[in-house]
């Protein structure tokens, strides 16, 4: 029998399965020709279970397509509300949120560097319904914690960059009264030890771009680690401790209202946004290149139409003008970088990091 014939057959029964209707293949499968030997009856079952196969198969994307997300999507950020991870989530899930009208919801599980938060998302079900928003900090882990219980490169699954900006060298104007990078390492160095920066926690890419800073200037700043960039940016500005080496995205605000000083960008040239605030090659600190960045992972077994679907959702949110202007205003610019090419990126911070924390003998305080 043609192939045709069976095919339009195999749509019929299957209609007929979902609609739970009576379906009577001996008097609509077309004449067996002399050559065919199955027997109608066991031809009958096998198309009816292959239709019925075919039909399980495709109901998760069909279903991704049309109907995810069907209840709130849980976002897991590593760190307490306030720092440079929340001030790209919040923004980027609320507006997903209004495209959607389905609640994307950020749950802060702060501590131990960012690590806490990870280790539970990796254990989260992988049904869609579970993301984690991580940093670059999470490419430095690895050579900080010898006993991480999660590997970011296999038990989750790469779906896209969110943003990547600039460290930021802040200080409180009442403590540390230099405006320039100059000024500001003749006074480190004619008061060693005397300041103190505060980190987001141990391993995060504050604590490393603070003694990747010390190493290259040889000059000495005593570490204070906290459980998250906006702890640290509270005592900060309340004058608790001297400076930080902050991402820009969360010291934006408070650079611009006055409440810390920046004293230069850590890389080659002027950040997005800030046009006032030189680099640190500027002040002459070549070769001091410190970024931090922000990505969404799924844990590993996540349906890979699912994460498709993430992604798109993601593109139409970063490239929407409101995101647009406010990532300027942080300070960076929209990413295009997904899926498996982020998760290559990832994987050479790792072994970027990973000689920062050997040369600089970076350890846990």
């Amino acid at each position: 029998m043609p192939s045709s014939a069976w095919a339009k057959w195999r749509v019929r029964a299957a209609s007929a399965i979902q609609a739970d209707q009576r379906f009577t293949p001996e008097t609509t499968v077309p004449t067996k020709t002399a050559r065919q030997t199955m027997t109608q009856t066991t031809r009958r079952r096998l198309l009816i279970n292959m239709a019925a196969t075919s039909t399980a198969l495709a109901a998760p994307w069909v279903h991704a397509q049309a109907g995810w997300p069907v209840k709130p999507v849980n976002i897991v950020v590593p760190f307490p509300p306030g720092g440079g991870t929340d001030a790209f989530a919040r923004p980027l899930f609320a507006s997903m949120t209004r495209n959607l009208s389905r609640q994307f919801v950020i749950d802060n599980k702060g501590g131990a560097g960012g690590t806490l938060g990870a280790s539970l998302a990796a254990k989260a079900a992988p049904d869609g319904y579970n993301f984690f928003m991580g940093a670059v900090h999470h490419s430095i882990a690895p050579s900080m914690y010898p006993k991480l219980d999660y590997n970011i490169e296999t038990d989750f699954v790469p779906v896209g960059l969110v943003s990547s900006v600039p460290q930021v060298i802040v200080v409180n104007p009442t403590k540390v009264a230099a405006t320039t990078l100059p000024e500001f390492l003749a006074h480190l160095r004619k008061n060693p030890g005397r300041l103190n920066y505060g980190s987001a926690g141990n391993g995060t890419s504050h604590h490393l771009a603070g003694e990747l800073f010390k190493l290259q200037t040889k000059t000495f700043i005593a570490h204070i680690p906290y459980r998250g960039a906006g702890p640290a940016l509270q005592d900060l500005i309340a004058g608790q401790v001297d400076m930080m080496f902050d991402g820009l995205g969360s010291s934006a605000a408070h650079i611009k209202s006055g409440r810390l000083r920046a004293i230069a960008v850590a890389g080659d040239r002027r950040a997005p946004g800030f046009p006032d605030v030189p680099s640190t090659a500027e002040g002459g600190l070549a070769g001091y290149n410190v970024a931090t960045w922000y990505g969404i992972w799924a844990p590993k077994g996540t349906p890979r139409e699912l994460i498709t679907v993430m992604q798109n959702e993601m593109r139409k949110a970063l490239n929407a003008d409101d995101l647009k202007t406010l990532w300027t205003g942080l300070g960076t610019s929209t990413p295009n970088l997904w899926g498996d090419d982020f998760g290559r990126f990832v994987a050479s911070e790792i072994k970027r990091w990973a000689e920062v924390v050997k040369t600089s003998g970076a350890k846990l305080d």
